[in-house]
């Protein structure tokens, strides 16, 4: 029972940020923009959430704020930071998708190649590394042990409320949030209809470009914050890397077929995989089996490929996503 109840908490480490780049990626792409730069945008919003977390962790004073830890409270401000700088680092997806009319495939692209050469250059600019990729963090102080009451609850307790990190609740409250605003809210309307029809939209006096800057940042937004949501759950530093975890959001959302509730049981799938690919040695039955360690690491992706044949003739996204739209033009 042990394992199982293992083998669930690290699922939930790696479906989470998978779920919030998911998230992210649907609010661009229902707005009509492809954004395949989720993978540069994870990685540029990890460096700046790690850094802050390097260089917060040892100042912050926990008397401050006698009502949450110290390590939460750290760990809130590289979340907040690695928002912002992945919304930023969106808008030149957007300007170049929206204004300039470039190719979204390229556009992105050019984002990712862009992205880790830009945190290396950084991050030895600024000394936070002795000349190698690294900036490490006490991943520790982040995780919560247990939540009183919460945690004794069978079953659940053992899961979420028990070695857990507060990421978990936050990805949680964004995937409720998301669903309310793209469901329910007439901003959530605009956004589909945008990524559906935009002739129709700029005729119902929509300005359909608005909207597009306004998805794209919210998916750089939560790219961001998906990309530190990864490091501190998986790793203990950062090396310049994301190990493709963007583009393994982009089969979750087109698996999860661009709507909340599917792309959640899509994450904790891909989740499923992820574990077993990362904690193969830790689990009984899978160590008898003996099969070499790059044969686990390249189950995520066997997944992958194996799902999106199945799935993506019958998967239909938004209609709009990836045109080109010139306001006036219908």
């Amino acid at each position: 029972m042990e394992v199982f109840y293992f083998i669930l908490q690290q699922m939930m480490y790696f479906s989470i940020p998978l779920l919030v780049v998911a998230l992210g990626g649907m609010f661009s792409e229902r707005s009509g923009i492809v954004n395949i730069a989720l993978e540069g945008i994870m990685l540029i919003g990890a460096f700046v959430g790690v850094v802050t977390i390097y260089l917060v962790q040892d100042r912050l004073s926990a008397s401050l704020y006698a009502s949450i830890s110290h390590g939460q409270l750290v760990l809130i401000y590289g979340l907040i930071t690695a928002g912002m700088t992945g919304a930023l680092f969106s808008v030149f997806h957007a300007y170049a998708s929206v204004n300039m009319k470039a190719d979204q495939v390229i556009s992105g692209t050019a984002l990712n190649l862009f992205a880790p050469a830009a945190a290396i250059f950084l991050a030895r600019s600024f000394a936070f590394t002795n000349y190698t990729q690294q900036v490490s963090f006490n991943r520790r102080q982040f995780l919560i042990k247990k939540i009183p009451i919460l945690g004794d609850i069978p079953f659940i307790g053992d899961i979420l409320f028990q070695k857990a990190f507060i990421t978990t609740f936050i990805g949680l409250l964004i995937l409720i949030i998301a669903s309310i605003l793209v469901y329910k809210t007439r901003f959530g309307l605009r956004l589909r209809s945008c990524g559906e029809h935009p002739q129709a939209s700029d005729a119902a006096g929509i300005n359909v470009h608005k909207i597009r800057y306004i998805g794209v940042i919210i998916s750089g937004f939560l790219g961001g914050v998906g990309g530190l949501v990864l490091i501190v759950s998986t790793q203990t530093e950062f090396n310049a890397t994301v190990s493709g975890y963007g583009f393994l959001a982009l089969a979750v959302l087109i698996f999860g077929q661009w709507q909340p509730k599917k792309i959640l049981q899509a994450s904790l799938f891909f989740g499923l995989m992820k574990t077993i690919a990362s904690s193969y040695s830790s689990i009984p039955f899978l160590q008898i089996l003996n099969f070499p360690s790059q044969f686990y690491k390249m189950i995520p992706f066997i997944a992958t490929l194996v799902v999106l044949a199945f799935t993506s003739v019958s998967v239909q996204g938004p209609k709009a996503a990836g045109e080109i739209y010139d306001v006036g033009k219908r």
